[in-house]
């Protein structure tokens, strides 16, 4: 079966984006948190997800983030754009326009807000491929977005030469088999979902898309490492270690709940962008309690 090729794997952090008071986008601090990132070991950059808080950024804010974010990385990862987009003349606007801000990729998200049939999601993602000449991961998040791009529809999109890979969402771990069994190695299996990135990994995940690997970016790597090296047993030891922040990644709060993580840790603010609203103060109690209880466990890594 034809189709390109791509090396993407690893860890690839779905970066937060950094707000001042004001709640207007914060460029200094996002380089900052993203170099920080890249110095301690990921694989890879998600600019603009849905942590980063796409859907609550105007358009020249989401272009400004991921040009600044290009440039923080300095070509040392790869940095790939998140497109969420509610029209499919806006979302191929934004692909050429990323193309040019020198972005490696795009994360493209199904038809935000409408409830698509299989026949207009499809086209949804070969429009956008035909827009610009980036590589491309397809994005399925049903429990976010609404629309399933299930493994039949993301097999029939196989002929498309710059889709390349498939981040899988959906939290039903049967996919990774399904999707394989569909279209073999043809697309590279990311996991989009932190709290089964062990059992992904067994099944054929390359990579993984993570919230969590913002605030513990050493851990999310060596857990990863060890987890698509066949050494389960070993990772497990740092996987029930951190399961309870990973659950805080398939929260509808998860963005709110990950920036208090990073706040805590002091990688940046917890401020995000309305309708997202700070933590009621019993669930932000929980939080710090869980962040507690983990850097007083934190296990010490192998050099």
């Amino acid at each position: 079966m034809g189709g390109a090729k791509s090396s993407w794997a690893g860890v690839f952090p779905a970066v937060t984006t950094q707000f001042r008071p004001d709640l207007s986008v914060d460029l200094a601090a996002t380089r900052h948190m993203v170099r920080q990132l890249v110095d301690e070991g990921i694989d890879g950059i998600i600019a603009c997800g849905s942590v980063g808080e796409n859907t609550a950024l105007a358009p020249d804010e989401k272009r400004e983030t991921v040009a600044a974010i290009v440039d923080a990385v300095a070509g040392r990862v790869p940095v790939l754009a998140g497109l969420g987009e509610i029209t499919t003349e806006a979302a191929c606007r934004y692909a050429a326009d990323i193309a040019r801000l020198g972005a490696d990729g795009l994360m493209v998200m199904p038809p935000m807000i409408y409830a698509a049939g299989p026949g207009e999601i499809l086209a949804w993602f070969r429009t956008i491929a035909a827009a610009s000449a980036l590589p491309i991961m397809l994005y399925n998040n049903p429990p976010a977005y609404g629309n399933d791009v299930t493994p039949a529809l993301a097999a029939a999109l196989a002929d498309v030469e710059t889709i390349v890979a498939v981040k899988e969402s959906s939290g039903d771990t049967r996919r990774f088999v399904d999707l394989a069994n569909l279209i073999g190695d043809r697309f590279r299996l990311f996991c989009g979902v932190d709290d089964i990135i062990l059992e992904t990994a067994s099944l054929g995940a390359v990579g993984w898309v993570s919230g969590l690997s913002n605030v513990f970016p050493r851990e999310c790597a060596r857990l990863f490492a060890l987890a698509v090296a066949g050494r389960p047993h070993e990772a497990l030891a740092l996987y029930r270690w951190i399961m309870p922040l990973l659950h805080l990644d398939a929260r509808p709060d998860l963005v709110q709940c990950i920036k208090l993580c990073e706040a805590l840790v002091g990688r940046g603010s917890e401020l995000t962008r309305p309708p997202r609203l700070p933590l009621d103060p019993a669930a932000r109690r929980e939080v710090a309690r869980l962040m507690a209880t983990a850097l007083e466990t934190r296990p010490a890594l192998e050099a």
